[in-house]
């Protein structure tokens, strides 16, 4: 075994998180990596698996995770006991509790987003569940370093408990939202009568609940049903809103001050004036974000030659042609291309901006997106 450069098992490979952890391993650690899928590929048996492998991903849905760890530890009955036994599951204590019955070395992992297009974690968070780690550090710390991901630390019941807040209230509020437009009909015919009259708040709100929505319902139904955390929270969140409809449905002025008491001046004390202060400029932040989103006068460009200067070989283009420029944002790609979202004067001509476009792209600076 070389614990520099060990052999990876994913099981759950052909899942979406085990299709990114298998590129992942292989095109930025440089590592081996095999594949079972209890969903069909069944090319390894389980065994030959644990044999061949040094580290074990345990990558399949929140509900089957514990069982299907439970069943690898009576298969490697002791043959795990040089390994390392990672999961990636969202929830925690139970996946833990199930390797740490093994005799492998076990960490627990849950990146905080979907598999992303991008070749690494950087700028998610991941929270790490370190449960029995010795010989294997080394090796997890070059793991973490790899993925670029902001890391937590945290315990499995910890974890656990904070994600009945991040995630399952979360998804609840926003499903809830869906739910009460859904209802709305035929009052409303569908989003579309709505967005019109938006407010950046609103706009936010749906943008999460359609994530939600577009994602795999087992995913959320799992770390609703199968968090011991959750109901808790689930209740304080309905009792919340209870507390609202009554004051409002009481519409009188004591009604109005417990309205007040209860959600302003608790709320404000509970997060202090610097969260307070901090969490609205990155609403305002968001909110000049979107209103540039929303110019219908933009030059999206792929930089060719990410080198300094060549922004300001493009700018230039531009200001040969006499257009005024209201925004740019920038970004990278998940390929690694240097994006330019360029927001322009609305007095500025479409078939200008087409023109200018062939032009970027005729002189080998850039790509145009549309």
């Amino acid at each position: 075994m070389n614990k520099s450069s060990p052999v990876v098992g994913i099981v759950g490979s052909r899942g979406a998180f085990g299709r990114w952890l298998t590129r992942f391993f292989r095109e930025q650690m440089a590592l081996e990596v095999l594949g079972r899928d209890p969903a069909g590929d069944l090319a390894l048996s389980e065994s030959e698996l644990i044999e061949r492998c040094d580290v074990l991903v345990f990558s399949a849905p929140i509900r089957q995770t514990p069982a299907l760890i439970e069943r690898y530890v009576e298969i490697a009955n002791g043959r795990e006991c040089d390994q390392l036994w990672l999961d990636v599951t969202s929830i925690k204590r139970e996946p833990v509790a199930a390797m740490l019955t093994s005799q492998a070395e076990v960490v627990g992992l849950h990146p905080m987003c979907a598999p992303p297009q991008s070749p690494t974690l950087r700028g998610r968070v991941m929270v790490v569940c370190e449960a029995r780690l010795n010989d294997w550090r080394g090796f997890v710390e070059r793991l973490l370093s790899s993925l670029e991901a902001q890391c937590v630390r945290a315990g499995p019941e910890q974890h656990d408990q904070r994600m009945a807040l991040v995630q399952a209230m979360v998804h609840a509020v926003h499903l809830a939202q869906a739910a009460v437009l859904r209802d709305c009909a035929p009052a409303i015919s569908g989003p579309e009568d709505v967005m019109p009259f938006r407010s950046v708040s609103f706009e936010l709100d749906m943008t999460v609940a359609t994530r939600v929505l577009s994602g795999n319902p087992a995913i959320y139904e799992d770390i609703q049903f199968g968090n011991p955390a959750v109901l808790p929270v689930l209740d304080k969140l309905l009792a919340s809103l209870t507390t609202l409809r009554d004051c409002v449905q009481a519409s009188d002025e004591p009604a109005r001050e417990r309205f007040r008491t209860a959600f302003f001046d608790s709320g404000r004390a509970f997060f202090g004036e610097p969260a307070l202060r901090e969490g609205n400029h990155g609403f305002e932040r968001l909110g000049y974000l979107l209103a540039d989103l929303a110019d219908e006068r933009v030059l999206d460009i792929h930089l060719i030659d990410d080198q300094p200067g060549s922004l300001r070989t493009l700018l230039v283009m531009m200001e040969a042609h006499g257009v005024n420029l209201r925004s740019i944002h920038s970004s990278r790609t998940p390929n690694g291309e240097v994006h330019f979202r360029i927001g322009c004067d609305d007095s500025t001509d479409a078939q200008l901006l087409i023109t200018i476009a062939g032009e970027i792209e005729r002189a080998g600076i850039g790509r145009s997106v549309k």
